[in-house]
């Protein structure tokens, strides 16, 4: 069973100037195609072939040789998926009822997660990726480096922004701080993380 490269839940011109067809031909038809054809190659004749990618994700996190290139190709996959899917076109705005409360209850409003979750964007050190997630029925917001993510460590992941750099630099340059700020005010798929939430129950 090989894996493919999912199409973007939305046209690629949708996004406006937030995030350009652009990027979007660079990061999903290039970057993100790439992991999958990757992940083809390294999994052909292991016990991983057949698996599915949660599967191959959290049955790889860890490890070293070949199967911590299994890894980072997997999670990469599971990653942009996840990142494609916290977008809608016109999303952004007021988040519902049932997600605005719970922002509010973890960090006081939702303009103070949107800036603590710019501020640990940029303190990423180099790539990876800022998340928001459920932790024993709270919301937290942390990051990782490279391919890591909430599925390899067993967390679960309600909202993410991609930080590697080819996600912004065609449109924000360095300036990753305006892109993440941008992306939640003008992006943010708040239905998405309300599933989600609903799922972490």
């Amino acid at each position: 069973m090989a894996f493919t490269l999912s199409p973007l839940p939305f046209p690629k011109d949708s996004l406006g100037a937030t995030m350009s067809a652009r990027t979007l031909e660079h990061h999903h038809g290039k970057h993100h195609a790439n992991y999958v054809n990757k992940l083809n190659e390294l999994v052909a004749g292991t016990k991983f072939e057949n698996a599915d990618l949660e599967t191959v994700v959290r049955g790889t996190a860890g490890a070293d040789g070949k199967d911590k290139k299994i890894f980072n190709n997997a999670a990469q996959v599971w990653n942009h998926d996840f990142f494609w899917a916290s977008l809608a076109p016109n999303g952004g705005g007021t988040p519902p009822e049932a997600v605005a409360s719970r922002l509010n209850a973890s960090f006081g409003s939702v303009e103070n997660f949107r800036d603590k979750f710019v501020e640990a964007a940029v303190n990423q050190f180099g790539s990876g990726w800022a998340w928001l997630v459920s932790k024993d029925g709270r919301l937290e917001i942390t990051t990782t480096s490279n391919a890591e993510s909430p599925l390899a460590s067993g967390g679960h992941a309600l909202w993410t922004c991609d930080v590697w750099e080819h996600a912004y630099y065609l449109d924000y340059q360095q300036d990753r701080a305006r892109f993440v700020k941008t992306v939640i005010e003008n992006l943010a798929n708040w239905q998405f993380v309300g599933k989600r939430l609903a799922e972490a129950g």
